[in-house]
């Protein structure tokens, strides 16, 4: 199964400077973020103690529910 790390990595480097691309920037710098995850709760408790910019808890919901879509079976 795919993490949600590698899931948002497909939004760094878009032209749009817009939120998922901010957040998989930060994903990818943060050497501490849990890349191994495939767990809403320990990828959103982890942005509550680290949130990177004000947006990121709605962004990262977003992102999630996109996630689950298309990736988790």
């Amino acid at each position: 199964m795919q993490t949600f790390y590698h899931f948002m990595m497909r939004f760094r480097g878009n032209k749009e400077h817009d939120d998922s691309r901010q957040l998989a920037e930060w994903m990818f710098k943060d050497h501490s973020f849990p890349k191994h995850a495939t767990n809403y709760d320990e990828i959103s408790d982890y942005l509550e103690w680290n949130v990177p910019f004000p947006q990121a808890i709605s962004t990262f919901d977003e992102m999630w529910d996109q996630y689950i879509e298309e990736v988790k079976p």
